[in-house]
């Protein structure tokens, strides 16, 4: 097993760079660089999201009343203020040495200042971190508490009256994006229209630092308890189906039916035979279940509930082309996704003894 973890380590490092090369390209083909974006707010006008592109460096030319100019709407502006724009952006350089420097200074997680935070990138990445940790890790150990045990009676109880109606609840779940569901909660609950129980912004209250510990826990779940529940209800179906259909398949194979020959009773042979081997699947499926939570799932629920994590400050930072955090939170997010991926696969040892990990081939 040790091995092979070292085999994925290694193989972690090409990976993270090729996913960080083809990111790179394609945001440098975007229009509306972060020159262009300065430009703007110099000039005060919009910027256009579909002018073309020219070089593949956000840089942009267009047509003007007695010739070409740069960037659009750059006409009038000084040339050295454009040079020096260019510097600090640094788009000055070819695009080759910008990426093999920030490449270098990524391996160390030196992201560099955000272009219009004004801030370092890493202590933003530390500030807006434990918000999505906090959202993702609940409503994760939520959803598999819930459809685990969910899926297991399901598979128990196959075509019976509670199978069809959970089934019910769950399509209802699946087809309607938490989204929805939070703006419901919010109606409803939140001051919508009905009931004003829960509050609408922020992970804590202002007074938060002020309060005793009890009631900073109670404050702090007070604040959570909409946004996973959305959160939850969308995400449980899935997982419940994945349960069940492992269970049903396992249930009817040859060993169960000796188990049970042998007088063992139901509970034994479901936790003590089949839970080993029906797990297996579901696993697999947890390190994409968090990172579809952590870093996709929640970012309407963030925008929704005002909460200010790292989904919603890499939204922000990809409409204002904010390259800095852009890329730091890419390299972040796929670098915690290849690490849950190799605990997955090293799990699947602990739940399964019979696999052999140091006869896999990468």
């Amino acid at each position: 097993m040790i091995a092979y973890a070292i085999r994925r380590i290694a193989l972690i490092i090409p990976t993270l760079f090729a996913i960080m090369v083809v990111n790179f390209v394609i945001i440098q083909a975007a229009p509306g660089g972060p020159v262009e974006q300065m430009i703007s707010k110099l000039k005060g006008s919009d910027v256009s999201a579909t002018e073309r592109v020219s070089g593949g460096t956000g840089e942009f030319k267009t047509e003007a009343a007695g010739g070409d100019t740069r960037y659009r709407g750059a006409r009038g502006l000084d040339p050295a203020l454009i040079k020096e724009l260019e510097k600090q952006y640094g788009f000055d350089k070819p695009p080759l040495e910008r990426f093999l420097l920030m490449m270098r200074n990524y391996i160390t997680f030196d992201f560099g200042t955000s272009f219009f935070r004004d801030r370092r990138v890493v202590d933003l990445i530390k500030e807006k971190l434990p918000v999505s940790i906090s959202i993702g890790l609940w409503t994760t150990l939520i959803t598999y508490l819930v459809s685990i045990p969910l899926g297991i009676k399901k598979a128990v109880r196959d075509g019976s009256r509670f199978d069809v109606w959970t089934s019910g609840v769950i399509i209802v779940g699946y087809a309607v994006p938490s989204f929805l569901f939070a703006v419901l909660l919010i109606v409803l609950f939140a001051g919508g229209s009905y009931l004003s129980i829960f509050p609408l912004r922020g992970l804590v209250s202002d007074n938060w630092t002020s309060l005793s510990w009890p009631m900073r826990i109670a404050d702090y779940f007070w604040h959570i308890a909409l946004p996973i529940t959305a959160l939850v209800i969308s995400g449980f179906a899935t997982l419940t189906m994945l349960t069940k259909n492992c269970f049903l398949e396992e249930i009817n194979k040859q060993y169960v039916l000796t188990a049970r020959s042998k007088g063992l009773t139901e509970r034994r042979v479901l936790y003590g035979h089949v839970f080993r081997n029906a797990m297996l699947l579901v696993v697999a499926g947890f390190p994409a279940a968090l990172i579809g939570i952590l870093f996709t799932g929640s970012l309407l629920i963030e925008v929704i509930f005002s909460l200010d994590g790292l989904g919603l400050l890499g939204f922000e930072a990809a409409i204002n082309r904010d390259y800095p955090i852009m890329f730091a939170t890419l390299y972040v997010f796929t670098l915690i996704g290849l690490l849950l991926k190799l605990v997955s696969d090293l799990t699947y040892m602990l739940i399964d003894p019979r696999i052999d990990f140091a006869a896999r081939r990468v």
